[in-house]
């Protein structure tokens, strides 16, 4: 059974925002992570100040097992990469919901986080 957080949002594409303050923080679920396997590569296709539209893929992960798009789950401006990941990818596995964070985002409206699943909706995708 996945660990999914009740303070956190989710996509249907398996990734998950944490709000901090005027921004947010994205990064893959536990769900995702385990499905991948071994993650062993982390590579950005957006620079930080570049505007990502929602569910456009910014960066992808590459695993033991595929390579998997990373989509923003919201419009917004990158503000900042995981650079902890090109080193140590394998955080994703370890800890996907802290230090294997991938982003951060200032997003274009923020009322859109309303239109995300909560922990239960989540669930119910993943069948758990």
């Amino acid at each position: 059974m996945s660990d999914i957080p009740g303070e956190l949002r989710y996509t249907k594409e398996h990734e998950w925002i944490r709000v901090d303050g005027n921004e947010v923080v994205v990064g893959i679920t536990d769900f995702a992570q385990n499905a991948l396997t071994d993650i062993v590569w982390v590579e950005f296709q957006s620079d930080i100040g570049d505007s990502v539209a929602e569910l456009e893929s910014f960066a992808s992960v590459e695993s033991v097992k595929s390579v998997s798009e990373i989509f923003a789950p919201l419009a917004g401006t990158l503000t900042a990469v995981n650079e902890v990941l090109q080193d140590t990818p394998e955080c994703i596995n370890s800890d996907p919901y802290g230090e294997g964070w991938i982003a951060r985002f200032e997003l274009e409206d923020a009322s859109s986080i309303d239109g995300l699943l909560d922990a239960a909706g989540y669930s119910a995708t993943i069948g758990e």
